[in-house]
């Protein structure tokens, strides 16, 4: 039923995921939060978004659109490793001021350097890189659309959290002319 690629795929999800939650634990504590009904809408996407790219219902099964051999499968495992290696650099270079939520830390400061000097979200670009690595595998056209959604969910969400920044934080706006959003080295 699931290829050893699938199954590769979703070891090094559940690595990331379990890992990302022990390193929550390691933050500083929030000054000031956007409301969660700001951001609630874009998280439901990101997470139906996620549940398709791996068509966690039978029904949804639909026939694959291409193969997936050697090359593509072990290819596509390698961006799956990069993406969750560059969204993990954006984490520590982020040290405590990072926060799951749209939050200011107290002594928040605009971080504009590591991988954050290729895009203003990171951890988005990563994760998003990810997750269309991980529905190429599954070459279905519900898993492709589910990776859409999950980049769209984090595009939406990273237009709240640059509004709450350029509130917050101030400077942003320079920041947002230099740097790109998501996609590193396009305007």
């Amino acid at each position: 039923m699931f290829g050893i690629y699938f199954r590769v795929a979703v070891a090094l999800w559940v690595l990331w995921l379990v890992s990302w939650q022990f390193a929550a634990l390691w933050r500083s504590k929030p000054t000031v939060r956007a409301p969660r009904r700001s951001y609630r809408a874009q998280f439901i996407v990101v997470a139906l978004g996620f549940f398709l790219v791996f068509n966690a219902l039978p029904r949804l099964e639909q026939p694959h659109l291409w193969p997936v051999g050697a090359v593509l499968g072990w290819s596509m495992e390698a961006v799956i490793v990069a993406g969750i290696l560059f969204a993990w650099w954006a984490r520590i270079h982020l040290g405590k001021l990072w926060s799951g939520g749209i939050e200011r830390m107290a002594e928040h400061r605009l971080v504009d350097s590591g991988p954050y000097a290729m895009v203003r979200h990171p951890i988005y670009t990563g994760l998003i890189a990810a997750a269309f690595a991980t529905a190429a595998i599954r070459a279905t056209p519900w898993a492709l659309a589910g990776a859409g959604l999950f980049a769209l969910g984090f595009a939406l969400k990273a237009r709240v959290e640059e509004r709450f920044l350029e509130d917050e934080l101030g400077g942003y706006d320079a920041y947002r002319a230099r740097v790109p959003m998501i996609v590193p080295f396009v305007r």
